[in-house]
């Protein structure tokens, strides 16, 4: 039986050089625990964040000098290898995908966790790939579309960066609710979001993306590009800016927005929602996956082994969609 397991560890904040292989003893799955051989993991940018402790108040949380919890990655998807003696959700061969949360350790071979956690099984229509970026652009979209700024079939909404993992994901989930789409990306990526079926796609390069009375319901900033003053002249008269990525002038924005009524500006955590939540909203994107309506976009695959590079590519700002590691 195998004894240990491979991960990678983050010993101190900085840029991808500081992820370094590790090989750790294999955990013995607690009685209400389960231990999981991970087939992929996902790569995103919030992961970056919290590989480079940015913005500087997330350490609070992370661990102010260095990264508490060590290792890398928070999604992932694979199978069930052993369960604790009080386990009755899952049993041994179960294909799962789920996060990690705080705890991290996803950018790796092997990962115990609760086992009522936020783990959900895998249905046959998601490849490993696809099932482990589900609870990063997939479930934040959904999130912040249905729970913050709860869009309503008929409303006009704008999704600042529809190209990478939110923004793919959140062009197919605010037409499945029935929304009018604009979103914005570079020219090489309009095609892209033609073909998930935005109604109108921006080239931010060559158009202002936030034009006045452009009576937005609802602008979806996924990647942090815009400043509610700046969207406040795009939005209707009770329009919704939200955000994924806090700052300090957001957190201002937030409260100041709630004292004058009329346009307002939201941010939710929503990696930090109970399990039960992620669960539940899960099971709506499922949903929809099994109707058809939404797929995540990949755009790249690297080997396990390849975990800087992956964070390098991100890096750059120009993925397309969802990378994982294998």
């Amino acid at each position: 039986m195998q004894t240990t397991f491979s991960a990678w560890n983050i010993n101190k904040y900085g840029g991808p050089e500081v992820l370094a292989p590790v090989t750790r003893d294999m955990p013995t799955p607690g009685d209400a625990e389960i231990l999981i051989r991970i087939r992929a993991s996902a790569v995103s940018r919030a992961d970056g964040m919290m590989r480079s402790g940015t913005p500087r108040f997330a350490r609070l949380f992370l661990g102010w000098s260095r990264p508490r919890a060590g290792l890398a990655g928070t999604c992932f998807s694979g199978e069930v290898v052993a369960v604790g003696c009080n386990v009755t959700a899952f049993k041994v061969g179960d294909a799962v995908f789920g996060e990690a949360g705080l705890r991290f350790g996803a950018n790796a071979t092997h990962i115990c966790l609760d086992a009522d956690g936020s783990i959900v099984r895998k249905p046959d229509t998601l490849s490993f790939e696809e099932a482990a970026v589900m609870f990063d652009g997939a479930m934040t979209s959904w999130h912040f579309l249905t729970r913050v700024a709860k869009v309503k079939p008929g409303e006009k909404v704008l999704i600042l960066g529809g190209s990478g993992s939110l923004g793919t994901a959140a062009i197919q989930f605010a037409l499945a609710l029935g929304a009018d789409v604009t979103a914005t990306s570079s020219a090489r990526n309009g095609e892209l979001l033609e073909s998930l079926g935005a109604h109108r796609v921006v080239d931010y390069a060559i158009k202002d993306v936030l034009p006045e009375s452009a009576d937005y319901d609802v602008i979806f900033d996924t990647l942090g590009v815009a400043t509610f003053s700046a969207a406040k002249k795009a939005l209707a008269q009770n329009g919704r800016y939200v955000c994924p990525v806090l700052g300090l002038a957001l957190l201002r924005d937030i409260l100041l927005s709630r004292l004058g009524g009329g346009k307002r500006a939201f941010f939710a955590a929503a990696g930090m929602e109970p399990p039960a939540s992620h669960r539940e909203q899960l099971a709506e994107i499922l949903q929809l996956v099994e109707e058809n309506r939404f797929a995540p976009v990949m755009d790249r695959s690297y080997p396990f082994e390849d975990l800087i590079e992956a964070h390098l590519y991100v890096e750059t700002g120009r993925k397309r969609g969802n990378v994982v590691v294998v």
